[in-house]
């Protein structure tokens, strides 16, 4: 292909070509390995849909054992772990230590 003996608007069609290309190369490639999973486990004598769907059981982060509970209710609790409940941080702002909040 020789791109300086082209026109001006084959040269604008060959950009919006590889653009297109580019845009959908990820999806082509995802298309390519799904067909090649699904052939290796159709081989192995399952569906793909199985063993994704089995993938996804149990996945999920175990809880953590609670550390602290609300004084004023006892119903919630906060394993320390991620973001501080607003019970917590209202029990702390009120002057409690955290020491007191401990289960």
């Amino acid at each position: 292909m020789e791109l300086y003996e082209m026109s001006l608007e084959e040269l604008k069609q060959l950009r919006k070509d590889v653009e297109k290309a580019i845009d959908s190369f990820e999806a082509r490639q995802l298309a390519e390995a799904r067909v090649k999973l699904e052939s290796h486990a159709a081989e192995m004598g399952v569906r793909l849909e199985d063993v994704l769907a089995n993938m996804s059981k149990g996945k999920s982060k175990p809880q953590g054992a609670p550390k602290f509970r609300d004084p004023k209710d006892p119903t919630k609790t906060w394993t320390g772990r991620g973001r501080r409940p607003e019970w917590f941080n209202q029990a702390i702002d009120s002057g409690m230590l955290e020491e007191e909040l401990k289960i």
